[in-house]
């Protein structure tokens, strides 16, 4: 047996430093529902953005082969997944999605290319779409408040904050192994 403990090959992202500096994981395991539900989407989000920490035109790669997926199409993605659920179910705003329609449904993920200004846009998508979903369950009534959407019908904040986390989750998985095939960064 060796001096040296055994490391496990990917453990905190190299982003983030040290697990005790890393605000995602210090979310309260007995706090109330909603605002449990509002910190681990917050941490998925803050996951999602450290996997693109660091990298500029490389946002756009297309890493893993055959797959259309890049960091870019994650983040336009999930910022039209922030829209539809929270200002078009939920807050009932006539709010088209920003990166992908009806005629190209994919291009948040085509249109994912490494200009410095579709990049930036992104980027600026992405937060001010955060922002309002934060604002709007925060100021919500409470989880039960209900919604209509055009493909689920009723949909509850609760069970939006709830599949906005299984949607993230899902897209970080795909963010890892993005990540490591253009620089080799590993780490939860």
């Amino acid at each position: 047996m060796t001096s040296q403990q055994a490391r496990r090959r990917a453990e905190i992202f190299a982003a983030t430093g040290e697990a005790g500096q890393d605000g995602r994981f210090s979310t309260s395991a007995t706090v109330g529902e909603r605002r449990m539900l509002g910190d681990v989407l917050g941490a998925q989000r803050a996951t999602l953005e450290m996997k693109c920490a660091g990298l500029t035109g490389e946002l756009a790669l297309r890493s893993v082969a055959p797959s259309t997926l890049s960091l870019l199409g994650l983040v336009r993605h999930l910022t039209d997944m922030e829209r539809r659920w929270f200002r078009r179910a939920l807050a009932g705003q006539d709010a088209p999605a920003l990166f992908s329609s009806a005629e190209r449904p994919d291009d948040d993920f085509d249109g994912a290319v490494a200009d410095p200004a579709v990049i930036a846009g992104a980027w600026r998508a992405w937060r001010a779409e955060v922002e309002f979903s934060d604002r709007f369950a925060a100021e919500a009534s409470g989880l039960d408040l209900v919604g209509e959407d055009s493909w689920r019908g009723p949909v509850s904040l609760r069970w939006v904050l709830l599949h906005m986390i299984e949607e993230y989750a899902r897209h970080n998985g795909h963010a890892d192994l993005l990540r490591e095939r253009i620089d080799g960064a590993i780490g939860v």
